[in-house]
């Protein structure tokens, strides 16, 4: 089974309100065997228009993981914290096996 990445490119546009909704992540991503890959860090922009400055990536043992991580009541409780303080999206896409 392929492996799951949620990717995620962000403009935020009050890191307060977004730090404090970030801080709160991580537990949510446990029961379903989340891993942060890429958590903000620098950027290096090689060509075309980024929507911001803040990228994630996140790992999950599937796609329907990461699409259960999503619906899951612990993160729909917190996800209008990135949606009220950042402006981009979030998808899912499955990983490549070999």
């Amino acid at each position: 089974m392929a492996k799951g990445y949620v990717i995620g490119h962000l403009n935020i546009h009050n890191p307060e309100g977004y730090q404090a909704y970030a801080a709160q992540v991580p537990p949510s991503l446990t029961p379903f065997g989340g891993r942060f890959i890429v958590r903000g860090g620098a950027v290096h922009v090689f060509d075309g228009e980024p929507i911001g400055p803040r990228n994630v990536v996140i790992e999950f043992p599937s796609v329907q993981a990461a699409k259960d991580w999503y619906a899951s009541p612990a993160y729909q409780a917190i996800v209008g914290g990135r949606t009220q303080n950042a402006k981009g999206y979030l998808m899912v896409v499955e990983g490549f096996e070999a």
